[in-house]
Order: structure tokens, then sequence, then C-alpha cells
């Protein structure tokens, strides 16, 4: 299955909006739509009414990734799970329009939605896909970004389960904040061992007399 193809649909719905610099980009049925990517015919079928519908489900995935990333795995599970049966899928085979070398459509499992409404399909599409990422690399594999202010989701891939910002601009950021950090420990280091040395020397004369 395109684990990670569907497992971004969770990832997109939840970075559309920033709490801690108080930013949201979702704020109208364009902005929905834009989450859909390249799925024309399901972001068509957004409203006005889906505004507030995926804010909720968002607040939701936010959930999992929160848990998840305080090691709560039990509880990463559970919100994960009653979004499932809130949002159920069908997973079918499909070709799509795909085809090898021969001319033979290129199978592959999708996940067909029958929604009620946009954020239905949506959420469903974005629960089952975490579902399969936390089931298929571990509930560890979602994080939150650690690079300050930002929480954005993310979710790893590495080899070697080190990943911890959301992109390689916040982990550049947070590199540098750390290298300018360490130099001016360094230097109040300094500066305290200056001003030690002439103390202990004038405490080492004083007795002397």
């Amino acid at each position: 299955m395109e684990l990670a193809y569907y497992s971004d649909y969770a990832v997109r719905l939840v970075n559309s909006e920033e709490p801690a610099r108080g930013k949201d980009a979702l704020t109208s049925v364009e902005a929905v739509r834009d989450l859909f990517g390249g799925n024309s015919s399901a972001a068509r079928r957004a409203t006005d009414a889906d505004v507030t519908r995926f804010r909720s489900v968002r607040a939701r995935l936010r959930g999992v990734f929160e848990a998840a990333d305080g090691g709560d795995e039990t509880l990463a599970v559970d919100l994960l799970n009653s979004l499932l049966l809130e949002f159920p899928v069908s997973p079918q085979i499909s070709g799509h329009d795909h085809r090898d070398d021969d001319g033979r459509p290129l199978w592959h499992m999708h996940l067909a939605d029958h929604p009620s409404n946009a954020t239905a399909g949506y959420a469903a599409i974005a629960a089952m896909g975490l579902a399969f990422h936390l089931t298929e690399y571990g509930v560890d594999r979602l994080g939150l970004c650690e690079a300050a202010p930002c929480r954005n989701a993310y979710l790893d891939t590495s080899t070697n389960r080190s990943r911890r910002y959301c992109s390689d601009r916040c982990a550049t950021r947070a590199n540098v904040a750390a290298y300018r950090a360490r130099k001016r420990l360094e230097a109040d280091r300094s500066d305290s061992t200056g001003l030690a040395a002439p103390n202990a020397q004038r405490a080492s004369a004083t007795g002397e007399r």
C-alpha cells in the first residue's frame, strides 16, 4: 500500500496549524481543498461547513502525535482507533491508469472511502494511513518537532529512529541555537574564571600578611 502517501494526509492536516505561533492556515474552504493535493474529485466535495469539521479532526490527530511524542503508546493507539471507528474506509484493489512496460495494470491496494462529506473522506484516509505507518514502523515514529516554538508533526522514516525535527530548516535553526548557547556558556565560564584568579591572589596575599 502507498503508506507514505496516505499517512501524509494526517501530517498535512495537523501542520495546517501552529498553536505556539498562533497561526492557522485552515480558514477557508479553499484551504480545505488544498489539503487534498491532487485528489481533485474529493476536494470538490468540500464546502464552508467542512472548515469547522476539519479543525475538529485536526485536533484529534494532533492528540495522537502528542501522545506518541510523550511516550504514551496506549493513548496514541486508543485515540487513533476512535478515529478509525468513526471514519471507516474500504480497501480495494486498483490499477488506476498505471501500466507496466507490457501494458498490464499495476495493481495495488487503494483506500476507497464512501464519505457523507469531504471531512469524513479525508479523515478516513488520514487515520488509516497513520494506522498503517504506526503498525508498520512503531508508535515512536510519530513525533513533534523539537525546534521550539515549532511543534509540527512528522513521521520518522530514518533507519536509526533519530529524527527530531519536522524539516531541515528547523534542524538547522535548532543546531544554530544550540551552538550559540554553548558559546554563551563558554564565555560565562571564561569570565568567571578570570574574576576568580585575582580574587584568589588577593586572598593569598592577605593570608601571608
